[in-house]
């Protein structure tokens, strides 16, 4: 009878310690993407390059506004190459700034939920 008790909170402990492993764990591996975060944000802030807008053609063909200095490029960036396609002025663009309180994923959560609202009225609307 006395081995099974001393099996019981040997089990215990195990499970304890594979939950504490677990959580230390997730606690290094949240502390160290925070921390590459932060590095590549410090690392990539330019103040001559600036990318303003990016349209997917294909799997890995791109168009992309880019703001070097003062002047505005359209480029097009492939697999293998970038290809200046022409400048731009800053009148022929539609700039608009974006708030970084609107950019959060609680936001973002927010609008898709109106829209899947909004898109169950209408099916429901034309199936009547």
């Amino acid at each position: 009878m006395v081995l099974t008790n001393t099996g019981g909170v040997d089990s215990i402990a195990q499970f304890l310690t594979v939950v504490f492993i677990f959580v230390f764990v997730l606690a290094v591996t949240y502390v160290t993407t925070k921390w590459i975060a932060n590095y590549q944000k410090v690392k990539n802030i330019n103040k001559n390059i600036e990318v303003i807008e990016v349209s997917k053609i294909t799997a890995n063909k791109y168009i992309e506004i880019v703001k070097c200095g003062e002047k505005y490029l359209a480029i097009a960036v492939c697999k293998d190459t970038v290809t200046m396609l022409c400048e731009l002025s800053e009148e022929q663009l539609s700039l608009e700034e974006i708030s970084a309180k609107s950019t959060g994923f609680k936001d973002l959560l927010e609008k898709a939920k109106t829209v899947d609202i909004l898109e169950k009225a209408k099916d429901l609307k034309n199936n009547k």
